[in-house]
């Protein structure tokens, strides 16, 4: 059965930039279904900032055959090694809305119990045309995200040209769903639900996907901080 990983790490500069340029390929490594390494970003962060450009803190997110494999690459790979010395999640699938390509995703999907904690990432490949008006709809969403009292972890990631990513680790799906559907007791609630109607109106992507996950087991430190998982 497979499982999946998001990977946090802050290699030197240049280690960095070696990953961002090199990044790992499912066709050299064992059981590796398809991977994104991407640069972190803060949520909303001003466009020209030097987070939305490229800093050390890298993403990496990973579909794996098993867990084994996930821990063959991170005890014996020379980059995974690096990779091993942050901190990453262990995710059980649960859902998918909309397609991306390169990952294997399940076609069965499983609920969980709404006072549950519960994982959701962002993928999309941008239409470079889009990218302006993708920015002025969804810079407030990631602050609504980021600003979230339920989330105990939440970022965002770029791989240019053009795929962007967001993370967020909620306490409870309820959560997740009442900011989701605009019910959230913060300050402008829709805007998240406004920015879903912009992109149904017109289409920032030309593939973009939400995932929600279950998470397993969490490792490492990032920040100094360990546990993120709201058990």
């Amino acid at each position: 059965m497979s499982v999946f990983s998001y990977h946090l790490i802050k290699p030197s500069f240049i280690s960095s930039l070696r990953i961002i340029l090199f990044p790992i390929k499912s066709k050299n490594i064992n059981g590796l279904v398809h991977a994104e390494t991407m640069s972190a970003m803060i949520l909303g962060s001003p466009i020209f900032s030097k987070s939305r450009i490229f800093n050390r803190e890298l993403v990496v997110f990973a579909q794996w055959e098993n867990e084994n494999n996930l821990n063959e690459f991170l005890q014996s790979n020379s980059i995974g090694k690096q990779i091993a010395r942050g901190w990453h999640i262990r995710l059980g699938f649960l859902r998918q809305w909309g397609k991306i390509s390169g990952f294997e995703i399940p076609t069965s999907e499983t609920e969980i119990d709404n006072d549950k904690p519960v994982v959701a990432i962002t993928i999309a490949r941008m239409k470079y045309t889009q990218i302006p008006r993708f920015l002025r709809w969804g810079r407030p969403v990631e602050k609504q995200v980021r600003d979230n009292t339920n989330t105990t972890l939440s970022l965002a990631s770029i791989r240019y040209p053009n795929t962007i990513s967001t993370f967020s680790i909620w306490r409870t799906q309820q959560a997740m769903t009442d900011m989701v559907h605009g019910h959230s007791k913060m300050p402008q609630p829709k805007r998240h639900i406004n920015a879903m109607k912009e992109r149904d109106r017109k289409d920032f992507h030309f593939e973009f996907t939400t995932l929600r996950f279950r998470p397993l087991a969490q490792f490492g430190e990032w920040n100094g901080k360990q546990n993120f998982i709201p058990y």
